[in-house]
């Protein structure tokens, strides 16, 4: 039975050790998530754990969805975690899941950061700043000819201007720092993608 929980990001700040060394966490707000249906590999051919969180209001929920969650309230997202057994429907998974010193992968949507250069972009290093380059200095260069051929055809997958960020993104290996029951928050050391109010996929 893997760990999870949904949770969103609250912002960053320090914690100290026992030692009095500053720890640098993101905190995330893990309000009680509720299990709303199991996936069996029977049924459905995977395993799987569905799960929501967060509050919406009934005005903005679809009826299938008000049906689905079957007077349970109105979340305000919902997402499924591959899991074996353990749970039941109207099950809570709460911040209690994790432990300090708990390794956990989080998952979300990084911050947008709009049309970017390719020095940005792809940390490419641009032109050199002397020996007479002109008005130049960021630009990505030739993009060559397509694997040599003629006609002027841009290759697949060339590295060039467009826009950065806001898309799926997952960080490894972060540890849990500190688990507060009391206000529902998990302090994980490092950082996490997305700006403040991101949605967050923890798995333990």
């Amino acid at each position: 039975m893997g760990k999870f929980i949904l949770g969103e990001k609250v912002g960053m700040t320090q914690i100290f050790d026992e030692k009095g060394n500053v720890i640098p966490v993101t905190l995330v707000r893990v309000t009680p998530n509720v299990v709303l249906a199991i996936k069996t590999k029977e049924k459905d051919g995977y395993d799987a754990v569905e799960v929501g969180f967060g509050v919406r209001r009934e005005r903005n929920v679809k009826k299938p969805q008000k049906g689905h969650f079957k007077e349970r309230g109105m979340f305000r997202a919902v997402r499924e975690f591959r899991a074996s057994n353990g749970y039941e429907r109207g099950t809570v998974v709460d911040a209690a899941v994790f432990i300090v010193g708990d390794q956990v992968k989080v998952s979300g949507t990084s911050k947008g950061k709009g049309f970017q250069g390719v020095v940005k972009r792809h940390g490419f290093h641009g032109a050199p700043k002397t020996h007479g380059t002109k008005h130049a200095h960021r630009e990505p260069g030739s993009i060559g000819g397509a694997g040599g051929r003629a006609g002027g055809r841009v290759a697949k997958g060339m590295r060039m201007a467009g826009r950065m960020g806001g898309v799926r993104a997952s960080v490894r290996n972060l540890k849990v720092a500190k688990v507060d029951l009391e206000n529902n928050l998990l302090a994980l050391r490092g950082a996490v993608p997305g700006r403040r109010g991101t949605l967050l996929e923890i798995r333990g």
